[in-house]
């Protein structure tokens, strides 16, 4: 496939340009409250499914297994290959759990009236439903930006197509996002806009993260193996964590299951496909 328009520009805005796709995928979703106020749980909770298989995939094909490929090659006998990803994998995920305990947040499809994690506060519920998303779309947005910078420098297995594969799989995962978010602020009440505005407010931080993800990889390369795998573990910690459980809670899990595998299926066609 040919991305020579792409592969013009610097990392940084191919990240950038990247994320933009990403979060208009997240208002696409978020823009379906203006049809109706409720989305049928199995079709959503297959959507979340599909959603977690893409992440995870993602963070296998897309971040993983490069940061093994260059850990390998930059070792120099001194520690294990495996050592640095082992570590940024594992720093990634106590990020995203710092995150959770000292932000306080309402995770996705739990009632506006339920206790929010992470300390006490008096902001609205809408408020905390959208900084738990953007919370967990940082690691995507930083996963994007990683992948773009680690394909400018010619690492084997982090190509412009992989991070292209990476950016278009996260897409497809932030519409139903975006569905999520807006949908339960509608049935609490809130008008159309108002849950539309806050469905596409959570990817807005995508880019920035992306920019600054792709900027420290460029700026930074010994430490790359550490970042793509801190990216991953981070990613992988939200699924774990929020996307799969949130998938099963209406009872729809074996169908989400399904959904889960065709999602990583699917990521994995588009790695293979267009690295």
């Amino acid at each position: 496939m040919n991305f020579s328009s792409l592969a013009e520009l610097s990392p940084i805005l191919q990240a950038f340009v990247a994320t933009v796709f990403t979060w208009l995928l997240t208002t696409i979703g978020a823009a379906s409250v203006f049809l109706t106020k409720e989305v049928n749980r199995k079709v959503l909770d297959g959507m979340l499914g599909f959603a977690a298989g893409v992440m995870l995939a993602a963070s296998f094909f897309s971040l993983l297994l490069p940061a093994l490929d260059l850990s390998t090659m930059q070792n120099d006998n001194s520690i294990p290959s495996w050592l640095p990803v082992a570590i940024g994998f594992s720093l990634g995920g106590i990020a995203i759990r710092i995150a959770d305990r000292i932000i306080p947040h309402l995770h996705v499809n739990f009632p506006l009236d339920s206790d929010s994690e992470g300390p006490k506060t008096r902001l609205q519920r809408s408020i905390l439903l959208v900084i738990a998303i953007t919370i967990h779309n940082i690691p995507e947005g930083m996963a994007i930006g990683v992948a773009f910078g680690a394909a400018s420098l010619g690492i084997p297995g982090a190509t412009l197509g992989a991070a292209i594969s990476l950016a278009i799989g996260i897409g497809l995962q932030n519409f139903p996002e975006g569905m999520a978010v807006a949908m339960p602020l509608r049935r609490e009440g809130l008008s159309r806009l108002k849950s539309f505005w806050y469905g596409q407010l959570s990817a807005v931080v995508e880019p920035f993260a992306a920019v600054a993800g792709a900027a420290f990889v460029y700026l930074a390369q010994p430490l790359l193996p550490y970042a793509l795998s801190f990216a991953a573990g981070a990613m992988i910690f939200v699924v774990v964590e929020e996307v799969i459980p949130e998938s099963q809670r209406g009872g729809n899990g074996d169908l989400a299951t399904l959904c889960l595998l065709f999602g990583f299926v699917i990521m994995m066609i588009l790695d293979v496909a267009l690295s």
